[in-house]
């Protein structure tokens, strides 16, 4: 099963998909996910490393249900702040682990985290074969 982008004409933006359809596939649902190390304690190193581990941990999630992130429609994050440098690396890191050919439709919120040390939790909606 592959993901479709669905996009009406003129609303193509790099990087996003107004829309994502699969067909005939399960729902993977995740819960949400923050840049900590493997004792669970927030990455406090830099702000992409963080986000580095938040996308690791994700992927072991993803993996664990026979999945990719090749596999993922949507994607919501949750930021700290909506600081113009943290979205630059946030986007960027994104970037490496989403598929940009059918890139998952997406959207952000500014909330209050369960620990002041995170910058991002995400929650990934899939699609499965």
């Amino acid at each position: 099963m592959a993901l479709e982008a669905i996009n009406p004409p003129g609303a193509a933006w790099p990087g996003v998909s107004q829309g994502i359809l699969g067909q005939g596939a399960k729902v993977f649902v995740s819960t949400g996910h923050v840049g900590t190390d493997a004792s669970g304690e927030p990455v406090t190193t830099s702000a992409e490393a963080q986000i580095v581990a938040l996308f690791e941990n994700l992927g072991a999630t993803l993996l664990a249900a026979g999945l990719g992130f090749e596999h993922v429609a949507r994607v919501t994050t949750y930021v700290k702040s909506f600081d113009p440098e943290f979205l630059a690396t946030f986007r960027a890191v994104r970037a490496r682990y989403l598929n940009q050919d059918c890139p998952p439709a997406g959207v952000m919120v500014e909330a209050g985290l369960y620990d002041p040390r995170l910058l991002a939790e995400a929650e990934v909606l899939a699609f499965a074969p």
